[in-house]
Parts: C-alpha cells; structure tokens; sequence
C-alpha cells in the first residue's frame, strides 16, 4: 500500500471514532490527530488493530485501534463474551476472573471488562485489588470459570498496558479460541456495538479468601521442608519492583516457613510509574540494583524479584569472590529443573510417567538433565501457553515436574497453568536452604550442575525496532535469512535448520529435509552446528522487536574448568554477533 492509500486508510478508521458513539475526550484527541500536519501519530494509533499474541493483547495506551484504550479493552471483552456466549450457550451460568496489575489505567480497564461480561449476562469474579497472574489462572480453575482476563503488560515499559485472555483450563488461549476470539472481536466495528452498562448483580468480588487458597496449595509442592527448618532464617531480599508480587511473594515464603524476608522499601510502593527503574524487568540489572544493594547492606544469601504482575522471577547470588551477580533465565530454569528432578528421585516420586517442558530457545542442558535422569521432556513454542497446552494434553495419563522458558518464567506446580513467580520465589527460597544442607551456596550449586552435565552459556540479543516502519525492518530481516540460510557459524557447520514458518527443517549431515512436530506453525528460524552451538532467530509476539537466541557448549571435568569455559564461550558468542551481523 502506498503512503496515500496509508493516510487514506488510517483516516477512514479515525472518521469512525468521531462519531457520537465514542466519548468527547477521545473525539476531541481523534480530531486533534487528523488536524495535525504531522500524519505520524495517526498512523501509529490506526494503521493497524491490536492483536493477540503470545501475550494477548498489548500496546502502547493511548487513542486509537492501535492502542490500549477502553475502545479496544472494550471490543476484545464483547468479542470475548460474543465467543463465550456461542461456545458455552448450554451452560445456565458461564463464569469468568477478572484481575489486573499495578499499571496505569489496570483497574479501569479491568471495571470495564467487568461491565461488559456483566452486561452480557456473564459472572464476573473481580478481584478487589491488584493480583499476580498466577493468581488468576489458579482463580479460574478453582472457581470453575470458563474464561479470565488480566490486565497486565508484563515487564514491558509504563507506557504500555495489556489484555490477557484465558481459557477454562486456566492458561492463555492458544488455536482455535484465539483465533475465534479475534474473530468476533474483529466484527465489532463501532463502539455502539460494546455494551458498557454493567449489571453489579452479576459482579462478584473476590480476595483475601482465593489468596489463603492458593497460598496453602503452593505449599504443598514444597519438597525439603527439613532444610527449611534448619535454615529458616536464611536472609532474603525480595522485591516487587512496584508490582503485584507486594501482596503475595512475601506471605507464599514466609508459609514456606522462611522467616528472615528483607524488603526493600522503595520499591514496595505500588505504582503504574515504576518510579525507582527505567524498566521494570527483572532481566535488567538496573531494575535489581536497590535490591542488591540491600543484600550487601544487610549480608545476605539471596536476591529475589518479580516483574510487575508477578509471573516472571529474577534472581541474585554471591559468586565465590563474595560479588553478588544476576542469574540470568535460562540459569534459573537448569537449578529448577536440576532441583525438582533430583528431589523427586529423592522422595521415590520418579515412577516412569514424569516428564518437564522448556521452550525451544531454552538451553539445551535441560534436555541433557532430563534425558540422564529418565525423564521425558517436552520443546515447545515461546509463550506459556504452549506448556499449558502439555499439561492439559497430559493430565491424568502423566506427571508434571516442571516446564519454564529462558525470559524467566517457571512453572512448579500443575494446579496453574501460567509462569509463576510467587511459586518460584519460594522454590528457590527452599533451593538455597537445600543446598546449604549439602555446604553449598545456590551459585556453587549451578557450577556443580556445570560439572555433571557440561558448560553451556547462553546470551539473547534483542534488536528494537518501533513502529510500523519498525515492523516492515523485522519482516525484511526475517525474509532476508530464509533466503539466504546459514551454513556456517563462527566457524562452524551447520548439521541442522528448522524452519518453523513451513514446519520443515533441513538435515545437511543427511541431505534430507524433516518434518517438524508442532501444534502449529511460528515465525522462528534455528540452526544448530557441529560443536553443538544453537542459534534461535524470531520476531517478539509482544515487543517491536526480533529476538537473537545464542547458546554455546564447552564440556569441564572440574570446577577448576569453569573459567577457562567461561572465557571461550564469552569469544565464541561475540564470533556468532559477527555472523548474524548484528
């Protein structure tokens, strides 16, 4: 489409935001836009509609189709109720969870949602304040729901907010009530088409007694509650980073039976503006940095943090020099899944039927802990709504152990079915306490797993590019590497492609190409090479960005290996930047 046919385009969908249907505040911004000489702004509100993807919905606040608003929450709930409605038209009472986080404009947008199912005639169970996703994924499978929806935009920056939907298994829609959704969300062209006025009768508010609930399940997965004991007062700094995880972290660790829990005051304060980080992601040092200087200040053993709606967990540990460093995600997946299977085995909970998942850009040392452990494991697509897609496949025929994904998420029970950083806090809370049994700190305990099951480093490289210009960039990327596919990386050979967009992958050891066994097709290209080195390349589904997954293997017989493995894999990764050309 050529720029006039854009500006013709993206000022017909403005028109309609003019008319009575919308109110005076949003036709006074829509015509403000239309007004102004500078066409950017409007087509970057209008040149596209939101749409889910692997975290539903999610965009920069603001007026119009391309932006978080009450217009968009809006049509996504009567599209979502219109869905429901049709899917469930036998039930007398279809039921959903509504929740939100600490974002600006999340309790609006979650009313809202409340106020259209209602006035759909559905049950709505609104949480009376902030809450972790998690939380909300447990509330729907506890409460018999047949949807839910959190208003969250994760760890992404202020500006952004988002809609997440879920399905009556408690985890994110994934094909066909994703696309179904989308389908009926797309037919509502105007906000007459929205029903706004809520009926309070149908609005139910839920709290304190699902959080008792759900805490006193999380307890349950608890696997060393002896060390626990022995090591109650394990000093931990735990922060929320401004978010939901203020409400739950600290009581799931202290039901845990941890007693010592430090916070860290500034960022106990619950806000929108996330005032103390430029970003509130728990994969940015800066975003732990008051959290790590107050486990210097106060000698402590451990770090914990949250992303704003709780489902993502970071973590900080004192390396053998005494400095405290930043575990990254696919670190913290190796100790979870190290430590599960272990302790399973332990306790005689390893009957034949167990398995765990991680996403196919997590480290391929999971597979290895798993495969030596007789455990089956699972890859699948970013998002975790592909690991709930497992689980669901597989209740009631097999256990679940575990499943995360490199951006750190980790799931350790089977009763949600969202990554969970209340959980995981409290796990790794119990790891450390563990671990200290056998004289270890949590960091020595990952250079142990180095040990038993070799070295590998793994580095993600994400580069932005904003807009819809941004986009256009991305998908040329992207076209650019299918046509011209890697043989060689920093040295080394190529043995395998997979090609997730055809669901083809190419064996060059064999001179044959494969089919890939996917529930569906992704934007993902992967190469591995001949000394095991992988390289992941895909377009963020919630970011403007393309995402570069990087993991090198070097095997260590000792700990005394470690450094110089270190220092190779450190080389190697910066030869694969010179290969990508990024």
């Amino acid at each position: 489409m050529g720029s006039n046919g854009l500006i013709d385009t993206v000022k017909s969908k403005a028109q309609v935001w003019l008319t009575d249907s919308y109110d005076e505040e949003t036709r006074a911004q829509v015509q403000a836009m239309l007004d102004n000489e500078d066409s950017t702004e409007l087509i970057e509100s209008f040149y596209k509609d939101l749409e889910f993807g692997t975290g539903g919905l999610r965009g920069i606040m603001g007026t119009g189709t391309n932006r978080m608003n009450k217009y968009t929450v809006g049509a996504a709930t009567q599209g979502l109720s219109n869905y429901l409605k049709k899917e469930f038209e036998n039930l007398d009472q279809i039921k959903v969870v509504i929740g939100h986080d600490c974002r600006n404009n999340s309790r609006k947008f979650a009313e809202i949602s409340a106020d259209i199912f209602s006035a759909n005639g559905i049950k709505v169970y609104l949480f009376d304040d902030l809450r972790p996703t998690p939380e909300v994924s447990y509330a729907i499978r506890k409460l018999g729901c047949q949807s839910g929806v959190i208003l969250t935009a994760s760890h992404n920056p202020k500006e952004y907010n988002g809609y997440k939907a879920y399905w009556d298994d408690g985890a994110q829609m994934i094909t066909p009530h994703d696309k179904n959704t989308i389908a009926e969300v797309n037919k509502i062209r105007n906000a007459s088409e929205i029903k706004f006025k809520g009926n309070k009768d149908l609005i139910e508010i839920i709290g304190k007694e699902i959080d008792d609930q759900y805490i006193k399940d999380l307890t349950t997965i608890s696997l060393s509650k002896e060390a626990i004991r022995r090591h109650h007062d394990l000093k931990i700094v735990y922060t929320p980073i401004h978010g939901t995880g203020v409400r739950l972290v600290p009581a799931a660790l202290r039901a845990f039976g941890f007693t010592n829990i430090i916070n860290v005051p500034e960022q106990d304060v619950v806000s929108g503006d996330f005032p103390t980080v430029i970003s509130p992601n728990p994969e940015e040092p800066a975003a732990l940095a008051l959290a790590v200087a107050k486990a210097k200040e106060t000698d402590a053993e451990l770090v914990l943090a949250s992303d704003p709606d709780a489902d993502r967990v970071g973590a900080a540990v004192k390396n053998e020099a005494g400095e405290w460093i930043l575990l990254n995600g696919n670190q913290t997946a190796l100790l979870f899944v190290y430590y599960l299977i272990t302790r399973w085995k332990e306790l005689g909970k390893i009957k034949g039927q167990e398995y765990i998942v991680k996403t196919i850009v997590s480290t391929e040392t999971i597979r290895t802990i798993a495969e030596l452990n007789g455990v089956e494991m699972y890859d699948v697509y970013t998002g975790f709504k592909w690991i709930a897609d497992v689980m669901k496949k597989n209740e009631g025929k097999k256990s679940y152990i575990g499943g995360g994904e490199e951006s750190y998420g980790f799931l350790c029970e089977d009763f949600v079915r969202d990554k969970d950083a209340v959980s995981a806090c409290a796990i790794l809370a119990e790891m450390t306490a563990w671990a200290k049994d056998q004289g270890l700190s949590l960091y020595q305990l990952l250079l142990q797993i180095y040990v038993k099951y070799g070295y590998s480093k793994e580095e993600g490289i994400s580069v932005v590019k904003k807009g819809k210009s941004g986009a256009e960039e991305i998908e040329a990327m992207m076209k650019h590497y299918r046509e011209n596919p890697l043989t060689e990386i920093a040295g080394s050979k190529v043995t395998l492609m997979h090609d997730y967009t055809s669901l083809k992958g190419y064996s060059f050891l064999d001179n044959e190409t494969i089919t890939l066994d996917m529930p569906t097709t992704s934007n993902v290209l992967q190469y591995f090479t001949e000394d095991r080195t992988k390289v992941s390349i895909r377009p963020s589904g919630t970011e403007p960005k393309i995402k570069f997954y990087c993991e090198v293997h070097f095997p260590v017989k000792s700990l005394e290996d470690i450094p110089e493995a270190e220092e190779k894999a450190k080389e190697k990764i910066n030869q694969i930047k010179q290969s990508l050309g990024i």
